[in-house]
């Protein structure tokens, strides 16, 4: 399997409004413009490979999203609009359908909870984009890049708001607990790597408990509930929640690396910004580890030093290193844990679909 998408090194951290493309964004744009006229692909078919039996009920979520962030004040209407573009692929409330129809059947909670976490997700995202400085998510503007930080913060905040208001609408008390519980853990996970900015010493355990916490913990919950709602078995519930965990481990990984290593306009957000901001992510810590001792010295001071010269100075030691092969390995780990997962799962098209998304998560193109 091609793990990841190749691109030409980036040489350098372009200006964070992103102005004037620079040469390796041109010749970026113009590798990807080739790659979709080699290998066209509809937009029809992709839904079918990811969503296969649940793309109507997947529909509905999406309408039931837009109800849930309309507004009558014009003003809000065009901003919560704006922030249900910023959610991707609907990857989660899929896998809260893929598990609920593997497992059983699917309820009308399946479709309240796949809105729910997608919710959460998306209010996730925005806070992140905010800390992160992002001016780009999904091919469209952040709203901290449209409108402005504060109003980004309030956004996010309405959405938990409103997710966790929904939640109660199913009755289900447990729906409520685990839905709550993701999103401490995941503000728990980010406010572990806030604190843990510029620390050199940060270990790979601890790295991929953060990563749990920040990516896996929705994952999980967005598994688990969609099987225990169909009514599944405790075997299969179990495995529904470890499949989701490794899964959102394998999909941050892969985001660490192709911040590094990606494409801005390929991935669809603006990248290059975890050593700006001091996150000591896998490729890093690998990098630390393997480096001698002049050349950890080296990397510290480099790290310490001014955040727009980090990449275009790390950039070459990292690719003389393994960091590259190491984190795709360890990516690829969590994806086998993944797929390993769903051996308890019936066979079907539902599941077919779910090691779709696993491949996806560590093999992302768009």
């Amino acid at each position: 399997m091609n793990l990841y998408s190749p691109t030409a090194r980036q040489s350098e951290i372009v200006d964070n409004r992103r102005d004037r493309p620079s040469n390796h964004q041109v010749q970026s744009r113009s590798k990807q413009a080739q790659r979709a006229t080699a290998n066209p692909e509809s937009s029809e078919a992709i839904l079918a490979k990811f969503y296969g039996p649940v793309r109507s009920e997947l529909q509905s979520v999406e309408q039931q999203l837009n109800t849930e962030l309309s507004s009558p004040y014009p003003e809000l209407q065009q901003l919560l609009r704006h922030g249900t573009q910023l959610g991707g692929k609907r990857l989660r409330p899929a896998m809260v359908l893929l598990f609920g129809h593997a497992c059983g059947h699917l309820t009308p909670r399946h479709q309240t909870i796949a809105t729910v976490v997608e919710m959460v997700h998306t209010a996730t995202l925005i806070h992140d984009d905010v800390l992160d400085g992002a001016n780009e998510r999904r091919h469209v503007p952040t709203i901290n890049a449209q409108w402005n930080a504060h109003t980004s913060i309030l956004v996010g905040d309405y959405l938990f708001s409103q997710a966790y208001r929904l939640a109660a609408t199913t009755h289900c008390t447990t729906a409520c607990e685990k839905v709550g519980e993701a999103a401490r853990r995941v503000c728990e996970g980010e406010l572990r790597q806030v604190l843990h900015r510029d620390h050199i010493s940060l270990d790979e355990i601890t790295y991929l408990s953060m990563l749990q916490a920040k990516t896996g913990e929705l994952c999980r919950v967005a598994c688990e509930l969609g099987a225990r709602f169909s009514g599944a078995s405790e075997a299969e519930i179990t495995a529904a929640a470890r499949f989701g965990n490794s899964l959102g481990i394998a999909f941050q990984i892969a985001d660490d690396y192709l911040d590094l290593w990606g494409d801005d306009q390929l991935v669809g957000k603006t990248l290059g910004t975890d050593l700006e901001q001091g996150k000591t992510t896998l490729p890093i810590i690998r990098l630390l580890e393997t480096a001698s001792a002049i050349d950890r010295l080296q990397i510290q001071k480099i790290l310490e030093g001014p955040a727009a010269n980090r990449a275009e100075q790390l950039l070459p030691m990292l690719e003389k290193s393994d960091a590259q092969a190491y984190t795709r390995s360890v990516a690829r780990q969590h994806h086998s844990d993944a797929i390993l997962a769903l051996e308890p799962i019936g066979e079907g098209e539902a599941k077919r679909c779910l090691k779709t998304i696993a491949d996806f998560s560590i093999d992302r193109r768009f």
